[in-house]
């Protein structure tokens, strides 16, 4: 039995206290970005298009429209902000910076709210690094910083011919068990140091795409960030250089390089309660 006063699990509740942290949250962070050149979208809840952003459609909250067309509750920002401002709104605006506060939806019922920017047309990855540790530093907190490169386990698993699956599942074991000496070290890459020593050591095929990863941590001014080169996260449009964001067991932000439209782009969510979580302690 379900009493009228309850609330379908996974969904949000903010009220006194909790609801102004969550405001004076938000603000402070958008008030960075304002000052950054961001300018502020909210984007419609339903979206035709979720399907080619969230790897795990079983993920996605679905329903028909009036034409049979299939509508998802919104998963992910990213693309559908994209898509608005070069398409539809592509007449009206040039600005390439945009920045949006609003939740996204997860079956069966799970409710996530997110502060996330979106840089248009823009390809240095580093810039956006650094916006998000110039915003952790105003919070007064150092999670980890986790850089990785998409493209580095995909060649890792066409150069040893493994299964991807071994990678995105982070079965460090089973690698191990491969006995290939490059790649024994290349797992235990932490930090710029040793990164730097590993890419005199592995396949010409993964070189580029490990001195790419190289460069670019270098260039993040941040004291506590971590290298993991086989990471392979879950977005599937992150398709260069990505990272994350982690205290403990919380993700605390997402963002990364993609394509979309024809451009390569920038941009990341923060995961609001997550912030709040952590913030509170």
């Amino acid at each position: 039995m379900i009493f009228e006063h309850e609330i379908p699990k996974g969904s949000r509740l903010y009220f006194g206290k909790t609801a102004k942290r969550k405001r004076v949250l938000e603000n402070k962070v958008c008030d960075i970005l304002d000052v950054m050149g961001f300018e502020e979208i909210l984007t419609p809840n339903f979206s035709y298009s979720q399907h080619q952003a969230i790897a795990n459609e079983r993920k996605l909250i679905k329903f028909s429209d009036e034409q049979n067309e299939q509508v998802s509750l919104r998963a992910d920002s990213t693309l559908d902000v994209v898509r608005i401002i070069t398409k539809r709104l592509g007449r009206t605006t040039t600005h390439k910076k945009w920045f949006y506060v609003q939740p996204i939806f997860t079956y069966p019922s799970k409710e996530e709210y997110q502060i996330g920017c979106e840089w248009i047309d823009h390809d240095n990855i580093a810039d956006i690094m650094n916006l998000t540790a110039t915003i952790l530093k105003s919070l007064q907190i150092e999670p980890i910083l986790q850089i990785s490169n998409i493209n580095i386990p995909k060649l890792v698993s066409s150069e040893l011919n493994i299964d991807i699956e071994l990678l995105k599942n982070g079965e460090i074991a089973a690698l191990f068990k491969l006995n290939c000496d490059w790649l024994n070290k290349l797992i235990k890459v932490k930090d710029i140091s040793s990164l730097e020593k590993v890419i005199d050591i592995v396949p010409s095929s993964i070189k580029k795409e490990l001195e790419k990863l190289l460069q670019k941590a270098k260039e993040v001014d941040y004291s506590n960030i971590i290298i993991a080169p086989l990471y392979y996260g879950t977005l599937r449009y992150y398709d260069s250089i990505y990272y994350r964001v982690i205290h403990e067991n919380l993700t605390l932000c997402k963002g990364g390089m993609y394509s979309s439209e024809g451009m390569s782009s920038l941009g990341f969510a923060l995961y609001t309660d997550n912030l709040l979580k952590i913030l509170e302690d």
